[in-house]
């Protein structure tokens, strides 16, 4: 299932809830330099739905702060969950 999520890097710790114009919130203390915010936006997201951080894939945004992922179907409850719905 395809997911969009606004990474906000830099932040004081990660966090993974809430949501920015429909795509989840992904705040991570790494900066946004050569793809360290969206490597640890990929493993947030995978720790906080509980899959392993492979089955999380980055299918586009790989420079915006905006990006659509890939994460299983099963992770579906959990992501409506974090997302406040």
């Amino acid at each position: 299932m395809k997911v969009a999520i606004r990474v906000q890097p830099g932040a004081r710790h990660t966090a993974v809830g809430g949501t920015f114009d429909g795509a989840l919130v992904v705040r991570v203390r790494e900066r946004a330099v050569e793809g360290r915010a969206s490597k640890a936006a990929l493993a947030a997201v995978a720790k906080a739905l509980g899959v392993p951080v492979r089955d999380v894939t980055l299918v586009s945004g790989a420079t915006s702060r905006t990006k659509i992922v890939d994460v299983p179907d099963p992770a579906a409850a959990r992501l409506a969950a974090l997302r406040g719905e």
